[in-house]
């Protein structure tokens, strides 16, 4: 799940930032966005010849949103659906980075639902003493990495294992690395998931409370500029307020960001370039 190519890093930082957008929305079920992203990994694992069409850079983009739509309409839900053409529609490096993207929104989305439940610690957590167990019980990583052993019974040691002892999001990412490990050792794949949990864990949001809305340059800006001072992406919430004082106000966690703390606000303004 390690993108290297300068251009498929660009396209998966675009992608995130689509899913964020659709996950801000409020709309989709993240148990079944989560679910749906790792049904169309493996179909597009699978099926090599589709994987080369979606990834090809001489296609239009526009064409392989469309024969994906054709493929998926009904299948998944519309959510995934328009994450997976907008993921498409991108320029990859090579086509497994395309299922590597695809793969990443599929373990964010089960970020973000545990995130949801207030328990995006425990996954963590979770996956981390997972990974210490199976280093320590050979003969139950010789089971669950058996090749011979029919996914019934590893799901059933699995289910046997986890279930109703860790968060959903830890017994379905789990159930992922053991069912399709993708070319990896399960530690190496619970420490791949477990980044991606990690980076969730700790992305920032920003209130911001402007008299006049910002455009989308300037918000692209604005979130630089907090990325660069806090050394973490940052997730813009835009809120209207003509009593705004000073043009903008920024509140991350606990600190505030207002006409008071003149240098900072007055850097902000002179790289937006509305002050």
């Amino acid at each position: 799940m390690t993108i290297t190519g300068a251009v498929s890093r660009a396209s998966l930082a675009e992608a995130r930032e689509q899913f964020e957008s659709v996950v801000d929305s409020g709309g989709p079920d993240l148990a079944q966005l989560g679910g749906d992203l790792f049904a169309v990994l493996h179909l597009i694992d699978r099926e090599h010849g589709l994987r080369r069409a979606v990834s090809d850079p001489a296609r239009d983009g526009a064409d392989k949103a469309q024969l994906v739509r054709i493929l998926l309409e009904g299948k998944v839900s519309p959510a995934a659906l328009g994450l997976v053409a907008d993921i498409v529609r991108l320029r990859w490096s090579k086509p497994s980075e395309l299922s590597d993207a695809v793969e990443t929104l599929a373990v964010t989305a089960e970020a973000a639902r545990a995130e949801a439940e207030g328990r995006i610690d425990d996954l963590e957590d979770e996956l981390f003493r997972f990974s210490r167990v199976i280093e320590s019980e050979i003969a139950l990583r010789g089971a669950l990495a058996a090749p011979g052993l029919p996914d019934e019974r590893k799901l059933g040691l699995v289910q046997a294992l986890l279930e109703g002892k860790v968060t959903p999001s830890a017994l379905a990412l789990i159930t992922e690395l053991v069912l399709r490990p993708r070319g990896r050792s399960l530690e190496g794949g619970l420490a791949e998931y477990g980044k991606t949990v990690a980076q969730r864990r700790q992305r920032l949001v920003a209130l911001v409370r402007t008299p006049v809305e910002l455009s989308e340059e300037q918000r692209a800006r604005l979130a630089a500029v907090l990325a660069a001072a806090y050394g973490h992406d940052v997730h813009l919430n835009i809120e209207l307020d003509p009593t705004a004082i000073g043009g903008l106000s920024i509140e991350i966690g606990d600190e505030i960001i207002d006409g008071t703390i003149a240098g900072r606000l007055d850097d902000v303004r002179r790289r937006l370039g509305t002050g």
